[in-house]
Formats: structure tokens, C-alpha cells, sequence
């Protein structure tokens, strides 16, 4: 018979879960209100005539690719569980996608949980199967998201150069002299890496019995093995393929909102990469974004001249773009799902 402690862990992790959700969306809530605050009645008149003047046919556009993208997706999963003998219809695994999206718009990390059980159930495909092939997925997904930063690094250097000696070099003259930023910054880096291992290394087996160490760890190995499982994939040219066509149209979908507007339609490309790269890591971290995603998109852009109100306006349209598109597509993905009631047996390729 279980006992109350075991009892309690699902209720405990429930909890975690709603507090952690809590917590987020308050902090998105928070930088919304932090990014109006100062804003003068000018500047806010100034943006929503942005919003009333904006070219709304690539808008349009963005959402074209935006669902192209997560049809590609839906494609390449697929390409993930062949291996194994399944081969669920495009149809259900591009709603599954749709509604795993809009799921984690409700709590993070719901999506994936949900997808999986939609393919669990429409196309009896083993949950723990599919899961392991979302894990995979989002390991390859961060793979590709490294190497854009990286890109973005390398590419970006004179833009972001040029702008912290213009904007933060003369503040930090003012409080620690003619010292130049990058020898500040890599004397603070260099130092802080060497404290962490001095201290992993001396704290290591207490390291250990922590949560989130196991949970670094894990994610780690799940990384790996994620990799490793790519060596099962038919076509793999093909999965790269897919790969590099859903990335490159993330990518278009933010760049072509630029031309909304006649003060940024003039951007170059990297001004899109970096709005990319800077802004997917609002949506790691705030609920779909909310907050995070349009203040990193004006922050952005001022690296490249762009007004803060451009900036900001330009932000929530492709926020709202993205999240309208998700509610919208993964309510109807929703709707059909339900309305359609064949329940296969388990499709499989042999």
C-alpha cells in the first residue's frame, strides 16, 4: 500500500508546476509594466499610431511561414519515430504540434506531454516513444540554437562593439575610469568561470544531492543521447534539410516584419538574426514570451539605431503574430481533432 509521502510527490510537483507558471507570467506582467512605465504620453500616442500606420500584409506573410514552419516540423518528427516502425499521418502529427503549442502557451512544457498523448491516442504510438522523440527534437533544437548565437556573435561583433562604446563605454569611465569594457568584462568573466570550478570541484559531492544539479546533468546526458539517435534516422540529408527550412523561416517570419514599418524595413539581415537569437530567449523563459519577447525585440534594435518606440511597437506585432497564430491554428488543429473520430490501429511501417 503507498504511503502518504508517495501519495504526496504527484501533488508536490503539481504545485511546483502552477507556482513556477505563477511566477513566470508574473514576471512577464512585470517587464510589460516596466516597459511602459517611463513612457511618456507622447511616446504612447507614438505607438499606437505605429500600430494604426503598419503595413499588416506581411503580417500576413509571417503567419504563412509561421504555419509552413510548423508543418515542417510535424514532418520532420515523423521522420523520428520511422525507425521504430510507426508512421503516424501528417494530419494528426501537424495538429498534435499545433495543440502542443498552444498547450504550453497555458503551462511550459505542457505542450510536449500533450502532443505525445494526442499521438498515444489517434495513432497508438507508444507514449514513452514518442516522448523520447520530443526529447530528442528539443536536443537538436537547442544544437541549432547554439550555432546561431554563435553565427550571431561572430557576424554581429562591429554592430555590438559600436554600440556599447558609444552607449556603455562612457558610463563605465564614470565609475571605474579609462579602463576599456572588454578588459573589464573578461577580467569578470575569466574570474567568475575559475571561482566556479575552484568551487565545483571543492563542493562537488554536496553538488551532487541538489536537484538542479541532477537535473543539469540529465538534460546533459539526454542531450547526448539525442545526438546518438540521429545515427537511426533514414534520410538524414533530408532531416537536416527539414532542420535548416524550419530555422529559416523563424527566421523569415520575424525578418519580414520589419518591412510593417518604414523606419526598419531598411535592416539588414543580421538586425533579423539577432532579433531572432535575442528574442527565442524571452520564450525560453516567460510563458510564449509574454513581455520578454517584444522589450528583448526593442532592446534589439536599438543596437541598429531603431527608436525605442519602433522598437517596441515592432515587437508586440510580432509577438502578437506569433501567439495569435498558435491560438488561432492550434484551437482549429483542436476542433478537428475532436470532430474526427477514425481511431486507428497502430500505424506501422512493415
Amino acid at each position: 500500500m503507498p504511503s502518504n509521502s508517495e501519495e504526496a510527490k504527484p501533488f508536490k510537483a503539481g504545485v511546483t508546476t502552477i507556482l513556477k507558471f505563477v511566477f513566470f507570467l508574473g514576471l512577464g506582467i512585470l517587464i510589460i509594466w516596466l516597459s511602459l512605465k517611463d513612457l511618456t504620453e507622447m511616446e504612447k500616442q507614438e505607438i499606437i499610431k505605429a500600430f494604426r500606420t503598419a503595413n499588416y500584409n506581411w503580417v500576413i506573410l509571417a503567419l504563412i511561414l509561421g504555419i509552413l514552419s510548423h508543418l515542417l516540423r510535424a514532418l520532420r518528427w515523423i521522420m523520428f519515430m520511422v525507425p521504430m516502425g510507426y508512421k503516424p499521418r501528417v494530419k494528426t502529427t501537424f495538429y498534435a504540434v499545433m495543440i502542443g503549442y498552444l498547450a504550453n502557451l497555458a503551462f511550459p512544457r505542457l505542450g510536449e506531454v500533450t502532443r505525445c498523448g494526442i499521438l498515444s491516442r489517434y495513432e497508438k504510438i507508444p507514449f514513452n516513444r514518442s516522448l523520447g522523440t520530443v526529447i530528442t527534437e528539443r536536443a537538436i533544437d537547442m544544437l541549432f540554437f547554439f550555432l546561431l548565437f554563435i553565427l550571431m556573435i561572430v557576424t554581429q561583433l562591429g554592430t555590438i562593439r559600436d554600440y556599447l562604446d558609444e552607449t556603455i563605454y562612457p558610463k563605465l569611465v564614470e565609475k571605474f575610469g579609462a579602463i576599456h569594457y572588454s578588459r573589464l568584462l573578461y577580467s569578470t568573466v575569466g574570474s567568475f568561470f575559475a571561482l566556479l570550478v575552484i568551487l565545483f570541484f571543492i563542493f562537488r559531492k554536496r553538488l551532487q544531492q541538489f536537484t538542479l544539479y541532477r537535473k543539469i546533468k540529465n538534460l546533459v546526458i539526454g542531450f547526448c543521447e539525442g545526438l546518438k539517435s540521429l545515427t537511426q534516422i533514414r534520410r538524414p540529408w533530408l532531416f537536416i534539410l527539414y532542420s535548416l527550412l524550419i530555422w529559416t523561416l523563424y527566421f523569415l517570419m520575424l525578418y519580414v516584419c520589419f518591412f510593417c514599418f518604414p523606419e526598419t524595413s531598411h535592416l539588414p539581415l543580421g538586425a533579423g538574426l539577432s532579433a531572432l537569437v535575442l528574442g527565442s530567449i524571452g520564450i525560453m523563459i516567460t510563458p510564449g514570451g509574454i513581455g520578454l519577447y517584444p522589450a528583448l525585440i526593442q532592446e534589439t534594435l536599438r543596437l541598429y539605431g531603431i527608436a525605442l518606440v519602433t522598437g517596441l511597437a515592432l515587437g508586440w506585432i510580432v509577438w502578437v503574430t506569433q501567439t495569435l497564430m498558435i491560438l488561432v491554428v492550434g484551437g482549429i488543429s483542436l476542433l478537428l481533432l475532436t470532430f474526427n473520430k477514425r481511431h486507428h490501429g497502430t500505424n506501422r511501417t512493415d
